[in-house]
């Protein structure tokens, strides 16, 4: 059984009649799995997840996703769900009834649920649901989402560039490409793979600003290891000129 096979098998057996959808956003609809990907999959629900059935799905979620920091181990799943009606019609800040991501393994483990909590990246999330049009269960995301207005994605996705900033050092490759991302995205109003995000960005760049983009591209690609020691100043000089760019549409 497919890890994909397995979440939607678990979120049946988990939800029931309540569930109304399932779909893929990120790298496995936007291009393709690579390397480093972990599954991402957003759930719209009738009504809020009960007590219940939220242990249900951490029980099952720490089973199937993989934890990265094993070697060997099953690609990570990040599982989103709402309730379509904290999003149908549409409200900003929109509400995240339930997340699981590999991130919080450890809590997990200890006893902690996710809760539900105003999120504004849902607006990138459904935006890209939507454009990926991808279910994993249930019928076309657009019978059960409405869509993002221009000016909530902007929002979202410049209110996320101060903690994104954070993680350089710790996540380099990962922050260079989302913060390509969002340039192509406030740019072009598309949301594309991280590597066309990354292609379109080097072209843009100024030449000296291109090659520590051009790395995490070939990481993502699976064509280069991970590594940054040598890197970090040149990625902070990279990281400070995209988010120059990207400041630019807060006006």
């Amino acid at each position: 059984m497919t890890q994909e096979a397995a979440v939607a098998d678990l979120l049946r057996a988990a939800l029931g009649p309540q569930l109304l959808g399932a779909y893929r956003h990120g790298s496995a609809a936007l291009g393709g799995l690579r390397p480093h990907s972990d599954i991402d999959v957003l759930v719209v629900t009738d009504g809020h997840l009960e007590t219940e059935q939220r242990r249900a799905l951490v029980d099952g979620l720490l089973a199937v996703s993989g934890d990265p920091r094993v070697s060997g181990a099953p690609r990570p799943v990040e599982l989103s769900t709402v309730a379509q009606t904290d999003v149908r019609p549409w409200q900003y800040p929109p509400t995240l009834d339930f997340q699981y991501g590999e991130w919080l393994r450890d809590d997990y483990v200890r006893g902690a649920l996710p809760v539900a909590a105003p999120d504004a990246d849902l607006a990138v999330l459904i935006t890209m649901t939507l454009q990926a049009d991808s279910p994993l269960l249930g019928p076309p995301p657009a019978e059960l989402l409405d869509p993002v207005p221009a000016e909530h994605l902007r929002g979202a996705l410049l209110d996320g560039i101060p903690d994104l900033l954070t993680e350089l050092d710790s996540d380099t490759r990962n922050v260079l490409l989302r913060l390509a991302r969002v340039w192509m995205t406030l740019e072009t109003g598309e949301i594309r793979a991280k590597s066309e995000a990354a292609s379109w960005a080097i072209d843009r760049l100024p030449g000296e600003l291109r090659p520590a983009l051009a790395h995490a591209r070939a990481v993502y690609l699976g064509d280069a290891a991970d590594t940054w020691a040598d890197r970090l100043p040149q990625a902070h000089d990279t990281a400070a000129a995209l988010a120059g760019e990207i400041l630019q549409y807060s006006a």
